[in-house]
């Protein structure tokens, strides 16, 4: 059930103060450390931010994904960083547990996963397993009451702080999808083992590694919903989700560069006149308004529909496709607008003109996006 509009307004409100008053300031001092202060995770608890999308019976908020993207399009104002530390939490380190985990599973976990006792971590992708997922090479093998697994995983969000990773192993033989099942595991156990953290283009602070698996040994009861063969296809419905949250906050970031290019466009001044006056410099601001305006739309419709019960794998693939590549062309113009202060690391929209890039690979990159866009669409039309 959603919140009532005056308990979400309030929530939605002070998140907004939170984002300005606490998170942007502390920008650069993420970008520099490569690392999100334990206050502000502690912060994240207190506020509830690690269980938007977990249901009020295990101690989230039980926001339905219209309020969830609401609420993204707040947190996307400040650095991504921020957001990702608990978006694990929100979207693919729970939704396995929350779509097709056992009432153990989610009596166990859940809570924990809501109050940001315990982090969680998606572990689909390989070195040799990146947009075509069926070929993940990673196995489970029963072995008496106990599974064990072996492979590595790459890339893998907030693993270095992880107490619980949704992996994604092969039981079976061939490559379709009923071989391939979900597990459980925690952190820290025996044979798991963590790469160095991967150094990236941007998005510092917002933690991947390698999780490694050598013989990992871990107990039937681990196995998602408690049946084989469920996995590549619950990892596909949290990425449908996941692709709606991803939508949002680029939006969110799309809204913030838009305000920092109008001030300062507003400040700045060539030939005794603000930039802002300057009609070249008004189409990019208008082309960015209502590119954002667009994506945030495509987000609301989307949202909307999930929360009435239908299928969205369609409208999830145009609105991550959208918005990914729309914040991309923002933060393009944005620098554009700032000139050569842009390319300067002490402005931000330097920092998310590289931080930005990322959306359009995870979780879907756009042409995997373009291919189920194709997909449905002629699917639909054909039926």
């Amino acid at each position: 059930m959603p919140l009532d509009s005056d308990t979400f307004d309030l929530l939605r409100s002070s998140v907004r103060r939170y984002v300005t008053e606490r998170l942007i300031p502390l920008e650069p001092e993420v970008a520099e450390s490569n690392e999100i202060p334990a206050a502000v995770i502690n912060e994240f608890r207190e506020l509830g931010l690690f269980g938007l999308s977990i249901s009020e019976e295990f101690g989230g908020l039980g926001l339905n994904m219209e309020e969830e993207a609401q609420l993204v399009f707040e947190l996307g104002q400040a650095s991504p960083a921020f957001r990702s530390i608990a978006g694990t939490n929100i979207g693919i380190g729970s939704q396995a547990i929350v779509f097709a985990g056992t009432q153990e599973q989610r009596e166990t976990y859940l809570p924990r996963l809501a109050s940001g006792e315990i982090i969680g971590s998606f572990a689909l992708t390989e070195p040799e397993a990146g947009s075509d997922a069926l070929s993940l090479k990673t196995s489970a093998c029963l072995d008496g009451d106990h599974y064990v697994l072996n492979g590595t995983k790459r890339f893998i969000t907030n693993a270095p702080y992880a107490g619980l990773f949704t992996v994604m192993a092969r039981t079976g033989q061939g490559n379709g999808a009923d071989s391939i099942s979900c597990f459980l595991v925690e952190a820290p156990a025996p044979g798991l083992v963590l790469g160095k953290p991967d150094k990236k283009m941007g998005q510092s602070g917002a933690l991947t590694c390698d999780v490694i698996f050598e013989n990992c040994r871990v107990p039937k009861s681990a196995l998602l919903g408690g049946v084989e063969g469920n996995g590549f296809r619950t990892a596909m419905k949290v990425l449908d989700k996941g692709r709606l949250h991803i939508a949002a906050l680029c939006v969110g970031i799309a809204q913030r560069l838009i305000r920092e290019s109008v001030l300062y466009a507003q400040d700045r001044k060539q030939f005794g006149r603000p930039i802002s006056d300057f009609q070249l410099v008004q189409a990019m601001i208008a082309d960015s308004q209502t590119e954002m305006w667009a994506a945030k739309c495509m987000v609301l419709e989307a949202a909307r529909k999930r929360d009435r019960g239908e299928n969205t794998t369609l409208e999830a693939a145009c609105t991550k496709l959208f918005a990914s590549e729309m914040v991309g062309r923002v933060a393009d113009r944005a620098v554009q607008i700032f000139g050569g202060a842009g390319y300067m690391a002490e402005y931000p929209v330097e920092r998310f003109y590289r931080d930005v890039r990322l959306f359009r690979i995870y979780e879907g990159t756009s042409q995997i996006q373009q291919l189920v866009i194709a997909r449905e669409t002629v699917k639909s039309i054909a039926s």
